[in-house]
């Protein structure tokens, strides 16, 4: 009998995001045979709290899953070291796990694609992360999975294997980039993934996510990707710890599950290209980044 992996939901203040995560993923296939962990962070101030008890209250009626576990933090961790803590415990008793945030909506096969490349790719060191995003890719003619470096952050899943190398010191990590491995990291300078870890290590982001892509890069690893997204972002509208106004990363959920999966174990290179001219284009002209700008102020 297949063991289907735990889901590690984190919510903090959004009630209306965390209702909409939870209907949606109340609709996947495999719900009923999912263990839900759900991590309510700590209130920061006496501003947050109200909500964070709305959170709280709404969480203890949610059905549908194998089973339900709610974990309410007495203090604030923050989103890092919340999500670390989880993942952590997660895999140590589970040996993998889905991670979820309060803002994403599934399709009703995400977990099916979760739990399918877990299994396949369970013995294969090489392949350390599964990620169910992808960006609004024009002209996409890729395969409907595919490996590629980089790590998305906006569903995902892994296994004990792989989050062992798991490396939180900054100072670690950007030690070992010379010129070419921060060019190869960031997508020839396409994506500012460098930024992010710079700033992670003079205090302007608090990202587990960089610091897990960047132990995957270092380690050689790969990452399993849809070629069209299962999970949609909804706190791009202002209310998110870290995201702003910004529509250049919506997307339209692939409505059908993922049957082919790739068998050679190595970044597929159309699709690096593909994502390489989307990261290069995505902001478009400067009268767009003007307007949007314009938009998110007077948003």
């Amino acid at each position: 009998m297949q063991l289907f992996a735990p889901i590690a939901l984190f919510v903090y203040n959004r009630p209306q995001h965390t209702e909409r995560t939870i209907k949606f993923l109340q609709q996947n296939q495999l719900a009923a045979e999912s263990r839900l962990f759900v991590f309510s962070d700590g209130f920061k101030s006496a501003e947050d709290q109200a909500k964070v008890m709305e959170v709280r209250e709404l969480l203890k009626s949610i059905d549908g899953f194998k089973s339900v576990e709610i974990i309410e933090r007495p203090e604030n961790m923050g989103l890092a070291n919340s999500v670390i803590a989880g993942v952590s415990r997660l895999v140590k008793d589970y040996q993998q796990v889905i991670v979820m945030e309060d803002d994403l909506i599934t399709s009703p096969f995400t977990l099916t694609y979760f739990n399918e490349a877990l299994s396949r790719y369970r013995e294969e060191e090489k392949v350390m992360h599964i990620g169910a995003y992808m960006y609004p890719l024009k002209e996409n003619n890729l395969p409907e999975s595919f490996f590629y470096r980089a790590a998305t952050s906006w569903g995902w899943a892994t296994w004990e294997r792989a989050w062992q190398h798991f490396e939180p010191n900054i100072d670690t990590l950007m030690g070992q980039f010379d010129a070419k491995k921060k060019s190869e990291f960031s997508i020839e300078h396409k994506m500012n993934f460098w930024k992010q870890m710079q700033d992670f290590k003079n205090g302007k982001n608090n990202s587990w996510a960089i610091r897990w892509y960047a132990s995957i890069f270092l380690k050689g690893g790969l990452t399993l990707n849809p070629s069209q997204s299962l999970v949609n972002n909804i706190g791009h509208d202002g209310t998110g710890i870290h995201s702003g106004i910004n529509d250049i990363y919506n997307v339209i959920i692939n409505p059908k599950p993922i049957q082919h999966f790739p068998t050679e174990i190595k970044e597929n290179k159309a699709a690096y290209e593909t994502i390489k001219s989307f990261l290069s284009t995505r902001k478009g002209s400067l009268w767009e980044r003007i307007k949007r700008y314009v938009k998110q102020r007077l948003g």
